[in-house]
Parts: structure tokens; C-alpha cells; sequence
């Protein structure tokens, strides 16, 4: 049995608002439509759905459970005709972002924009943050996620925290009097900048041990029980545990994950992106709240 969608959206509307005139103006419709649609529909089903009186409409207990599908049909046709609408959206979009923040979520949202918006190219680039600082000055990127340390970027949006914390393997020990290995990435790097900062206001005696450009190089450095290294708190895995104070080490400045455009990102297609990172993230951070509701005072 094929139902054309016409005939299940007069239906829906014929329940909804109680009545063949308010579905008429509902649908931009004649009354006489409206009810010729609801009778091709009953004799389709080959069941009456709507029980009439002069005073009165109600559903049938068929039409009762036949709204309940025609419903689920229609949300599916019309999620259906927004996926595969042609995009209104022309053009590229340059995002950067760094490693830190690709994460589980911002793949898929990648995803999810290419699919929604398939005539925008999405450039992506992934790099440091001061590197991606100096792009969007340049105006090499339309939008880019860096890190800012308190009374750093200003015109972006925040995205989410990502405190800097001390991080060591579970079982590393620095002997009595030896020096602290630290693990970082190579000099422009905020990282670096905010650790070596920090160390240099103790009398605590460090050398650089290891140095990477990926986070990837940092947590193997970590885990291994080569070297201490300042990551966000986020990026804290398995084999790892932070440094609380632990051996004379300074407490470090609370961050933040801040989007950031250039002044020549103004293309709908650079909007929309903006947007969809923004509402995503700002999604996520309430799933999070309603999950452990003692960060609701946290800003995202």
C-alpha cells in the first residue's frame, strides 16, 4: 500500500487541529481538499479513521495508531528532504585547530558540515596555537580554536576549559636531588610558554628531556616515565596522573578553548560554520552539566 505523503500530512493536520477548517488554513487548502484527501485516505487503508458527528471529530481507535506512524513517516520524509536539500552554501572555509582539540567531537561535526553544506570546501589545518594565532592575523584562516590563558584572546567565543596541569607517568619517581625532566613541544608553543613561565619563578632545578611537535609525542613521553609535561587537563589518559605540587612544581593558570576568526571572515558559508562549532560545543557542555551537575558553574 503506498499513502502519499499529501494524504498523511492532511490527516495529521485534520487530528491536530481538531478540524477540516483549521487544517484547510493550515495547509493552505480548501475545506473540500482537505476532507476529499481524508476520504482517499480511508479507502486506501480500507478502515475509517476519523469518526464525525455535526458537533464533533474524533479518531477511530485505528486512526489513533495510524497517526502514531503517520507522524514517524513524516518527521522521517522531512528529515529526509533537509538532508539531501542542494546547499544554499558555496565556497571554503580555512579552519584550523590544534591537535589538543580534535578530540571525539570535532570529527564528526566536520562531518556533519560537509553533509549538510556539500558545495563549501572545508580546509583544515592543524598546528600549534601561536601558529594559528599568526594565521588568522594574516589572514591565512577564517576560524581557528587556540588556547587562552587568562587576558589573552579577545573577540573570540569560548568554547570549553582546558586547565594546564603538571603531568607524570603512575610510576615516576625523580630520584633525591635530580634534575626534573620536562617534556615539551618546540618554543612557540603555549604549553611551553606557560610551564617554562611558571618554572622559571621557582628555584627548582628542570631540563628539557624531550621535545615534540604532536600531543601524541608528549603522552608517550609521559607514559613511558621519561619526562613530566604540561598538558591540558582533559588530555590526562590512562598511565597518567597530575602533579599536584608534587616536587616543587608551581601551580599553572586556568585556559580556555577560544574560537577565533579573521577579519575577512565574513563569507556565509565561514557563518555557518562558526555557528555549528559553537551551538556543538555549547550542546556538549550542557550534557555535561546534566551529567555531573557541580560544573554548571564552569564557563563554556
Amino acid at each position: 500500500m503506498d499513502i502519499d505523503p499529501p494524504l498523511l500530512r492532511a490527516f495529521v493536520a485534520v487530528s491536530e487541529t481538531g478540524g477540516f477548517t483549521r487544517a484547510a488554513r493550515r495547509l493552505n487548502l480548501t475545506q473540500s481538499a482537505v476532507s476529499h484527501q481524508i476520504r482517499r485516505l480511508e479507502e486506501q487503508v480500507g478502515r475509517p479513521l476519523i469518526r464525525r458527528t455535526t458537533r464533533s471529530l474524533t479518531l477511530t481507535r485505528d486512526g489513533e495508531d495510524f497517526l502514531h506512524h503517520a507522524r514517524q513517516i513524516l518527521t522521517s520524509l522531512d528529515a529526509l528532504a533537509q538532508r539531501f536539500r542542494p546547499s544554499p552554501l558555496t565556497g571554503v572555509v580555512r579552519f584550523g585547530t590544534p591537535e589538543a582539540f580534535m578530540g571525539e567531537r570535532l570529527p564528526g561535526l566536520l562531518c556533519r558540515f560537509s553533509c549538510a553544506f556539500p558545495a563549501v570546501r572545508l580546509d583544515v589545518h592543524v598546528s600549534t596555537y601561536l601558529d594559528l594565532s599568526t594565521m588568522i592575523a594574516a589572514d591565512e584562516l577564517d576560524l581557528a580554536v587556540v588556547l587562552s590563558t587568562a587576558g589573552g584572546e579577545n573577540g573570540g567565543v569560548k568554547l570549553r576549559p582546558a586547565d594546564f596541569v603538571w603531568v607524570a607517568a603512575d610510576s615516576f619517581a625523580l630520584p633525591a636531588g635530580a634534575s626534573l625532566p620536562l617534556a615539551f613541544h618546540p618554543p612557540n608553543c603555549v604549553n611551553r610558554l606557560v610551564g617554562v613561565a611558571a618554572l622559571e619563578a621557582t628555584a627548582l632545578d628542570w631540563h628539557i628531556a624531550f621535545t615534540s611537535p604532536s600531543e601524541q609525542g608528549l603522552r608517550l613521553a609521559v607514559r613511558s616515565g621519561l619526562a613530566v609535561a604540561v598538558l591540558t587537563r582533559n588530555d590526562v589518559g590512562p598511565g597518567m596522573r597530575i602533579l599536584d605540587g608534587d616536587y616543587g612544581l608551581p601551580a599553572l593558570p586556568s585556559a580556555d578553548f577560544v574560537l577565533i576568526r579573521s577579519r575577512g571572515a565574513a563569507s556565509p558559508a565561514a557563518h555557518a560554520f562558526f555557528k555549528m562549532i559553537t551551538e556543538s560545543e555549547g550542546a556538549a557542555a550542557n550534557a555535561e552539566t546534566a551529567v555531573d551537575p557541580s560544573r554548571a558553574g564552569g564557563e563554556f
